[in-house]
């Protein structure tokens, strides 16, 4: 992931404008078999839905057209990444009754927007994720859609209700935009099984929940809250949000306070930053500290500096990406009460009811493994849901694969390690193979690391 014209390319998909999208008559449809039931397929619940029939659901068949946004997957993977192609099928977008306008994907300046997207040759199964950080429903659509729809399973995905950097707007009360990311991927799961039904004649076999960063955090809090809507789920370096922290507002100011020279590198050790992991730090010094630190202290603690961010992150990347001075000093554990019970609304317990792979770079520079996924895996232990956990640390991995193009001397792409975890999830599910037990994925000194990845190669346990 490289700056464009001396700006994050992460600032960039961000703040970018609402694209200008060709009509649907303007995508290839095909007729025939391919399409029956299309018009018998009716989401339950949603305020507007239109569906396409397509020749490929993939993102080599959908680059440029209105049903994905390439620019909103920016980042997320290296750019050799392979992907299949060439799979047939309906795609139904979308969106529920919601009251915020963030998402101005299609024109349609509304939130709670969806993707859901229905093979021609299914499997049986239903893949559900939310979008990763600030993004929209169209963001996973290489790092996940495409590999789970060759695999012939359904796809849904969720715009979580919000999105972009002034998320925090939405709602009434103190946490409210992200108890709302919850509430929509419950919203949607529901509402893409009768979907999947209507079309197969069936309801799935099988559901997985599954995400990246947020999304992760999705999947952790939808196996907690509703087992029963899934059988399983990968977890890519999930967000933690705990009441007491950790969670990104008792990581993140350290972040913020070295940006601005007050704090040291073993200040940062001491939050949970990775040692081996400065070379990153100037990237995200440009791209996320800032930016994540005051947008989500604003939304659950709106009454520290109510003037930084105010009603909006900013106009322009530098305004947006820009950190708020005072953001050095917060200290998360003296805030009232009230904000402690604002992220308790949100907060994870570990008390998992269905299978669970997490998976987590050692070299986050974001979300710091040691603050967070260390941490959730001893909150599933203490709860006495280990065996339904197993928990991999990838050797050289970090928050976003796109910046694997800049180090690949340094990195490795997480996602075809995500690849091997949801194989073997469907098979610890489906045929009772046990993964093998929490470990290190080694980083191979030589060979391929952006399309394989051996669950099984193992530097050393992981606790």
């Amino acid at each position: 992931m490289r700056p464009s014209r001396g700006v994050p390319l992460a600032a960039a998909t961000l703040v970018a404008a609402a694209l200008t999208w060709p009509t649907p008559a303007e995508a290839t449809a095909v007729g025939g078999d391919h399409c029956a039931r299309q018009e018998r397929v009716h989401v339950p619940g949603a305020a507007f839905q239109q569906s396409a029939c397509l020749p490929d659901l993939t993102t080599t068949g959908l680059a440029g057209t209105p049903y994905t946004d390439m620019a909103d997957q920016a980042g997320l993977t290296a750019k050799a990444t392979r992907t299949p192609s060439g799979v047939p099928g309906v795609q139904i977008d979308g969106y529920f009754p919601d009251s915020s306008h963030f998402n101005t994907t299609h024109g349609w300046r509304h939130d709670a927007q969806f993707v859901i997207r229905l093979p021609d040759h299914w499997n049986g199964g239903l893949v559900v994720t939310g979008a990763p950080g600030t993004r929209k429903q169209y963001a996973t659509d290489t790092a996940i859609s495409d590999q789970v729809l060759a695999q012939g399973y359904a796809y849904a995905a969720t715009d979580k209700g919000n999105s972009g950097a002034d998320f925090y707007r939405d709602g009434t009360r103190p946490g409210d935009a992200i108890a709302e990311w919850n509430t929509r991927t419950t919203q949607l799961t529901r509402a893409a099984k009768h979907a999947v039904t209507q079309r197969y004649g069936h309801a799935p076999r099988r559901t997985y929940m599954t995400g990246i960063s947020n999304g992760g955090y999705l999947t952790r809090w939808q196996l907690e809250n509703h087992p029963e809507l899934y059988d399983g789920g990968v977890d890519w370096e999930g967000a933690l949000w705990t009441a007491n922290g950790p969670n990104l507002l008792t990581s993140l100011p350290t972040a913020v306070a070295r940006m601005q020279g007050s704090a040291r590198d073993e200040d940062m050790y001491a939050v949970g930053f990775a040692r081996g992991s400065e070379f990153l730090w100037p990237y995200h010094e440009k791209a996320y500290w800032g930016v994540t630190q005051k947008i989500y202290r604003a939304e659950f603690d709106p009454t520290y500096d109510p003037g930084c961010p105010g009603p909006s992150a900013g106009s322009t990347p530098e305004q947006i990406l820009a950190p708020c001075a005072t953001d050095a000093a917060y200290d998360y554990a003296s805030r009232p009460a009230a904000v402690h019970r604002a992220v308790a609304r949100v907060s994870l317990t570990g008390r998992i009811g269905r299978p669970l792979i997490t998976l987590h770079g050692d070299l986050d520079a974001l979300l710091p493994k040691a603050a967070d996924s260390d941490v959730y895996a001893r909150m599933v232990d203490a709860s006495g849901r280990g065996p339904l956990h197993r928990y991999y640390t990838i050797q050289g991995g970090t928050h976003v694969d796109g910046l694997y193009d800049t180090y690949p001397d340094r990195l490795r792409p997480i996602l075809p390690c995500y690849r091997s975890a949801f194989d073997a999830l469907v098979s610890w599910v489906e045929q009772g193979a046990r993964p093998p037990a929490d470990h290190t994925v080694a980083r191979p000194a030589d060979g391929d690391v952006v399309d394989s990845c051996r669950l099984a190669d193992r530097a050393h346990p992981v606790r």
